[in-house]
């Protein structure tokens, strides 16, 4: 059985096989930020999008440049720096100056590189949380701490800081909820040998950890304007599935012969929590069937690695089953702590999505209400996170 893994192996080995790092958790530790030539190319252009979309100058940039055989990235993070930086300039190629004028066909010099170096990494070829916010970042003093101050983000989109607020606290978000993977490990072998003392411990750091990444996330308002997140760093986020702009999705020129839908980035393609959906239980399943539609649907934009870790963590036993079979008041408090926590997370990503999709896209009626589905959606997934409570009996 699949599980016996997460029994057997030791942590390291575990995390390794699975692109997990012990700090970071399913972020990309210390992500490079060049690349040799002919590369240096991309990075050239990326490097500089605000300035080349302000002067109307990306597209033709875009359109003179070589179509670079990926053969010579080699390395996993040469890999997923060019696939950040191809993403970043595919999503100004198609929306350019966010004004309506769309490209539908990306050009073959670019979009052969783009689709085979994500064959490669098993991404798809747009722009995906685990480019812009997992593989997006640096320290500023490399001895420093994991703090906003003292990082920042490798790519901008134009809106000014608004791209660094937005990537850095969805990171900070990602790695505090993240200490708590290393534990999971003895989550498990903690059923498996009816400890309840250790799976208590687990239990306890894990709702610490996730009421952290809470706390982390409440720094959105403070580096992140409303406005300029809605009108201008959204659009460049916006993918080509289910999209009137691109009704039939975008042509990757001399690589598909017809059109492709891909969504854009969200944090549904966060591994973080939906691992702990799976690691508590909690069934999105069980939910409305869209819900759980999208989630599934999402996994398919996550690294490949951690693709495989969710189905590891889904094979493992139930911790959930485990703590019901006990009936012991203190352990489902314990339990019920982590997943309160969960429901506290989702209910404060409500309030920052009507803050900054809902409230300015009903000021801007032109600009149609791109917050309707996502409020049903994020509603949904908290309901079923709620359901999943202990209650008395």
């Amino acid at each position: 059985m699949a599980h016996n893994r997460l029994l057997m192996e030791s942590s390291p080995e575990i995390f390794e096989k699975y692109h997990i790092d012990e700090e970071v958790g399913f972020a990309l530790p210390n992500p490079l930020e060049e690349l040799p030539p002919p590369y240096d190319e991309w990075i050239c252009i990326a490097k500089n999008l605000p300035e080349l979309i302000e002067k109307n100058e990306l597209r033709k940039k875009v359109d003179q440049l070589k179509n670079h055989s990926i053969d010579a990235l080699r390395d996993h993070k040469s890999q997923r720096l060019a696939h950040l930086a191809l993403g970043y300039i595919t999503m100004a190629y198609v929306w350019n100056q966010g004004d309506g004028d769309v490209r539908k066909v990306l050009p073959e010099n670019i979009a052969v590189p783009y689709c085979k170096l994500s064959e490669k990494l098993g991404l798809p070829p747009i722009l995906v949380y685990a480019d812009c916010v997992l593989a997006n970042w640096k320290k500023k003093d490399p001895n420093g701490p994991m703090t906003y101050e003292n990082m920042d983000i490798l790519f901008w989109f134009p809106g000014g800081d608004c791209s660094k607020g937005f990537f850095l606290v969805s990171l900070l978000v990602e790695i505090a909820a993240a200490s708590a993977i290393k534990v999971i490990p003895d989550l498990f072998k903690a059923v498996k040998n009816e400890d309840q003392d250790t799976l208590q411990k687990a239990l306890c750091y894990i709702a610490s950890c996730l009421r952290q990444a809470r706390k982390e996330f409440e720094q959105i308002n403070e580096y992140v304007d409303p406005s300029t997140f809605y009108n201008v760093l959204r659009i460049y986020l916006s993918g080509w599935k289910g999209n009137s702009q691109l009704p039939e999705g975008l042509k990757y020129e001399g690589f598909w012969d017809t059109p492709k839908e891909f969504a854009g980035g969200s944090a549904a393609q966060s591994s973080i929590f939906q691992c702990f959906d799976v690691l508590l239980g909690i069934q999105q399943s069980s939910g409305e069937e869209f819900a759980a539609r999208f989630l599934q649907e999402m996994r398919k934009y996550m690294p490949p690695a951690h693709q495989e870790f969710l189905l590891l963590l889904e094979s493992g036993p139930s911790v959930r089953k485990f703590v019901l079979s006990k009936g012991d008041d203190k352990l489902q408090a314990d339990y019920n702590e982590c997943v309160k926590a969960m429901v506290s997370l989702r209910n404060y990503h409500l309030q920052i999505v009507t803050k900054y999709i809902v409230i300015p896209s009903n000021q801007q009626e032109s600009k149609g209400t791109g917050g309707t589905s996502v409020m049903t959606f994020l509603k949904s997934v908290r309901g079923t996170t709620e359901n999943f409570l202990l209650r008395d009996n």
